[in-house]
């Protein structure tokens, strides 16, 4: 590893990271793509599956099978919108804001696994994400970026 450029670095450590984070969300019912949902839910208050999946940047089918297996496990309940029959309104149950709290918590121990401080790793990526998208990214990127700070 000591001649791993840091590009091979960095990738091995968030698959590593992401992998242990997934195996302790599967044993309370969620993904990665699930946590990101319910914390979008957790800090905007209820809304449509559109635009939960818009703010979450995914197709309207995606956030539907991803919201599916949220309300199989009963972190989220979804009702028809009373302006629009059409649509879905979604908000988080008190299991959902409960698991919220747990992935956050998860994921520190993951990182906590490493002897490092996990709020300076979190501050040094936002920087490297920050940098890197302001010289290099399309606008796309650099507007989720700027959406997401």
């Amino acid at each position: 590893m000591e001649r791993w450029p840091t590009g091979r670095l960095l990738s091995t450590a968030a698959r590593l990271v992401e992998h242990s984070w997934n195996e302790k969300l599967g044993a309370i019912g969620l993904t990665h793509a699930g946590v990101i949902a319910i914390e979008v839910l957790a800090a905007n208050g209820p809304m449509t599956q559109a635009q939960l999946a818009q703010l979450v940047r995914v197709q309207a089918q995606t956030m539907g099978k991803t919201l599916s297996r949220l309300e199989n496990h009963g972190h989220i309940a979804r009702v028809r919108s009373s302006t629009d029959r059409r649509s879905h309104v979604v908000s988080l149950t008190d299991q959902g804001r409960e698991a919220v709290a747990a992935a956050v918590d998860m994921e520190r121990t993951v990182l906590a696994a490493a002897s490092i401080d996990p709020d300076i790793l979190r501050q040094e990526l936002q920087s490297v994400v920050r940098e890197l998208a302001s010289r290099y990214s399309s606008p796309v990127t650099k507007a989720m970026v700027e959406h997401n700070n």
